[in-house]
Parts: C-alpha cells; sequence; structure tokens
C-alpha cells in the first residue's frame, strides 16, 4: 500500500517561517550525463556523471512578498517541507532543500479573478528523513 500524504496537513517553510497560501511544491533532482561511446558502434559502453542540482518551483496564491525579498536580494535560504498522512497515523517525511536562491517569478490571474505567483527556485542538495 502506497503512502499517501495530505496536502492540508502539511507545511512548507522558508529559513523556519511558514509559507502562506502555497498552492503547490515541485521540485527535480537534475545530473550532468556524458556518454562514452564505443569505437566503431553506436552503443555507449560507460557513463560519466557530473553536477548534481535540484530545481523546483512554488507556486503562491496571489504572491509571497518574503519570496520577493529573497528574490530581490539574491539571498540564500533553506527550505523544510513536512509532509503528513491523514489523521490518525504518525507518518511524515521531511524533505529539506540546503542552499536555496528564488531564481525567477511569474505571475497569473485566472478568469475567476485568482492570482497565484510562481517561485522558481535552485538548491545544492535535497534530504529526505
Amino acid at each position: 500500500m502506497p503512502t499517501v500524504f495530505s496536502a492540508n496537513r502539511s507545511s512548507v517553510l522558508v529559513d523556519g517561517n511558514p509559507v502562506e497560501g502555497l498552492q503547490s511544491l515541485v521540485f527535480r533532482i537534475v545530473t550532468e550525463r556524458e556518454d562514452i561511446r564505443a569505437i566503431g558502434s553506436n552503443e555507449r559502453v560507460d557513463v560519466i556523471f557530473g553536477l548534481r542540482t535540484v530545481q523546483g518551483e512554488l507556486v503562491i496564491r496571489s504572491a509571497s512578498f518574503a519570496l520577493d525579498t529573497l528574490l530581490q536580494d539574491r539571498a540564500k535560504f533553506q527550505l523544510v517541507a513536512s509532509m503528513k498522512r491523514t489523521e490518525g497515523t504518525d507518518d511524515t517525511r521531511t524533505v529539506s532543500f540546503d542552499d536555496c536562491f528564488v531564481e525567477g517569478k511569474a505571475f497569473q490571474i485566472d478568469a475567476h479573478g485568482s492570482a497565484a505567483t510562481t517561485y522558481a527556485f535552485t538548491a545544492t542538495r535535497v534530504r529526505e528523513e
């Protein structure tokens, strides 16, 4: 049976402060890779791995003045997501992003009048506990 975390019971902190209006957190780990080709063949014989980075996005209902300030100041921060299952269980998972920087910002407003800001960030590493 898979572990299903509840978005309503989970929380995200930036430098220890809760992120209000959070709609979603998405991240991916990207590792540079180079194929070593076999001479006289179209197959690879090995792979060389390089730099590993973390790229993510936070979607906030309306906007986050704290993240706007971090973008403006090009300041480093830590992001911690504490994910919890449904009520009655103690199952939690903590995902910590170290040495983060906000790299970009996109704003949208839809026909129903809801505004959302997407903050793109990078991190040196991600740790899952």
